[in-house]
């Protein structure tokens, strides 16, 4: 996996270098920028909003799931300080308890914080609209500023290794976000 990311990291570096000389060789003059789109989503009020949403349903699953395991280890616990005491069938039928109780606990909690639980489907629901809105400004920021490319640059993100901060128009698009409502 990480091997397949190096390679299309190297992929996308030599094609912006092909755009480059290309558009050097053709004589047109050529603007680059960056946006820092973690920050965007950090301060944009729709998105502090829309995760604080996120924050409290996730909360109420959290506290949910700490019960469940609480009384999960309760019960484990009283089961080894009573196990000995128990006839072979009690102690197979109440095991098997057990098992079905850590079985419940993993369930819920694949089902609300998995890969396609309901967490990341609200995440989905939530969040894409407002970055379908980040792209557009940042799609209108380019077009204002005459900029030819826009390149993504934060914590996760490192397509582009530097940028002279001249060249960043991260608070461009927050303060055109910000303005239109």
């Amino acid at each position: 996996m990480k091997n397949q990311i190096l390679k299309m990291q190297n992929l996308l570096i030599v094609l912006i270098a092909i755009v480059l000389v290309a558009g050097v060789s053709f004589g047109q003059q050529m603007k680059i920028g960056y946006v820092n789109s973690a920050k965007i989503l950090q301060e944009y009020p729709e998105a502090q909003e829309a995760q604080k949403k996120l924050d409290n349903m996730g909360k109420g699953w959290q506290a949910e799931l700490e019960k469940m395991s609480k009384d999960l280890q309760k019960q484990y616990e009283d089961y080894q300080k009573q196990q000995g005491m128990m006839p072979e069938q009690k102690k197979l039928a109440r095991q098997q308890e057990l098992v079905e109780l850590e079985q419940k606990f993993n369930q819920y909690r694949t089902q609300k914080f998995g890969n396609d639980g309901e967490l990341a489907d609200e995440t989905e629901k939530l969040l894409q609209p407002i970055k379908d809105k980040v792209l557009k400004v940042i799609q209108q920021v380019a077009k204002d500023e005459k900029i030819s490319f826009i390149f993504d640059r934060n914590e996760t993100i490192m397509v582009l290794l530097y940028g002279d901060p001249a060249f960043d128009y991260t608070y461009k698009v927050l303060d055109k976000l910000k303005r239109t409502k």
